[in-house]
């Protein structure tokens, strides 16, 4: 089988045949950086992830392009309500947002263009669609002409275009030829950011800028394009329909990640209930909060509660558990082991992540097993199989991001505590356990947590 994933343009689950063979393209919606990012927002940053991750460990050159929205109404409404400059509230959250991706372990993106470099390109855009008969200006906005494109307009959303309102993206009605028009382009207001254009000065509307970066970075034509399903209606079938009314194929595929909610409301700044990265971090461990994220099926929503959350991360200390005990007598692991083919069933099967992760528990409980009766052979290829399984999903306990300690430092406190424990073994040799208990008592202080086990005292850093 190979890869299979739902289509939203479809609404059906089709095979991933992508437009150039051997090669992905995916495109996400990223951040829109009026604020810094709950985990709502990363959320979707996780699952790309995994698809992505997914993808290449199917062989394939993946170009993954993240854009960033750096000026819209929120974020301009930010910038007066603060009285700094727009670029000011722009860049700050876009590092707190970098920061969370990298923070729970996501890929940098082949391309990361924010919206405002690409202004150049936004203007040949419109100039193809006013040519073609299917925008206009007025007023010094440019506007889509959605009857123009009424055999087509509503097909991602499943709506009838007689049943829809307008989009409300301006103040001033009287500009469009109908209240279902969209803004490509909004002219020039007082205190507000202006670019130049032929039909006078102004700034992006949110929908044409994805648009002409997608296509910029991945071609008129590409494979996947990936977003919260809260973009499907407008965002998303806006840039479907500007981009084919001026001649593009656009995106073969759309994937929408499901929302975090609490309760029965969407996750979200004006209901008060975010739950920023920073805040979320000092609950659980960052790869704890990013097995949370993962393992809901990425079409499915999340309840997000206190104890979900623990649960989540007692689900990923039992399999860092093995992983470690394991690494303990399995100290080199075979990185092009094959993966299990129900993990790989799962994962082709519309990245079916929750199937995946019961393959990796199944392996663990198994691995564990081996590792109480001593049978290093069936240890190797567990952990081998446990850890490649992880590196796909973003979770392997070994790699460099979830270490918890700077690879500068690392050998010094191995090597710090390697005396310690030397200390202890020789405190218990002699039966001075009142000493030995003390040198695990000062290690724990110092937050580090020592298990006797078959093969002698381990360590680990405390949670």
């Amino acid at each position: 089988m190979s890869l299979h994933i739902y289509d939203t343009s479809t609404r059906a689950i089709r095979e991933f045949v992508p437009v150039e063979a051997g090669r992905a393209s995916i495109y996400l919606c990223g951040a829109t950086v009026q604020a810094p990012p709950h985990i709502g927002h990363i959320r979707s940053g996780v699952n790309f992830d995994v698809l992505r991750r997914w993808l290449a460990r199917s062989g394939y050159d993946v170009t993954f392009c993240r854009n960033v929205t750096d000026i819209d109404d929120k974020i301009i409404r930010v910038s007066a309500e603060e009285g700094v400059p727009w670029f000011v509230v722009a860049e700050r959250n876009q590092r707190a947002f970098t920061w969370a991706y990298d923070t729970l372990g996501c890929l940098p993106p082949t391309v990361e263009p924010r919206a405002t470099g690409h202004v150049p390109e936004m203007i040949t855009l419109m100039e193809r669609l006013i040519d073609r008969g299917h925008a206009y200006a007025s007023g010094g906005d440019v506007y889509f002409d959605v009857r123009s494109w009424a055999d087509h307009y509503g097909s991602l959303s499943n709506q009838k275009l007689e049943n829809m309102r307008g989009a409300g993206d301006t103040d001033d009605e009287s500009c469009k030829r109908d209240p279902r028009d969209f803004a490509l382009w909004k002219g020039e207001k007082p205190g507000e950011p202006t670019w130049p254009t032929p039909w006078g000065p102004g700034r992006p509307g949110w929908h044409l800028e994805c648009s002409a970066m997608a296509t910029k970075y991945l071609g008129p034509t590409f494979d996947i394009h990936g977003g919260g399903i809260d973009l499907i209606f407008p965002h998303h079938e806006n840039e479907i329909a500007q981009s084919q009314a001026a001649g593009d194929g656009f995106a073969r595929n759309w994937m929408h990640n499901g929302l975090v909610k609490i309760g029965a409301e969407k996750m979200s700044k004006s209901l008060g209930n975010s739950l920023l990265i920073p805040e979320m971090v000092q609950k659980v461990r960052p790869v704890e909060l990013r097995y949370y994220l993962a393992a809901p099926h990425y079409r499915s929503s999340i309840e997000y509660s206190e104890e979900a959350l623990r649960e989540a991360a007692a689900a990923y200390q039992r399999i860092e558990g093995f992983v470690t005990r394991a690494a303990e007598v399995i100290h080199d692991v075979d990185a092009d082991a094959p993966l299990p083919q129900a993990f790989v069933d799962a994962l082709d099967d519309d990245l079916g992540t929750p199937q995946a992760l019961a393959v990796v528990h199944e392996v663990v409980r198994e691995g564990n097993v081996a590792l109480s009766r001593g049978d290093k052979e069936a240890v190797a290829r567990l952990l081998a199989e446990t850890q490649n399984m992880l590196d796909v999903l973003g979770l392997d306990p070994r790699s460099e991001q979830w270490r918890g300690i700077g690879s500068d430092l690392s050998p010094v406190v191995d090597a710090l505590v390697a005396v310690a424990l030397e200390q202890r073994k020789a405190a218990r040799a002699r039966k001075d356990y009142a000493a030995a208990d003390a040198i695990r008592d000062q290690l724990a202080a110092a937050g580090i947590t020592v298990e006797d086990t078959p093969h002698g005292a381990r360590w680990e850093l405390s949670r």
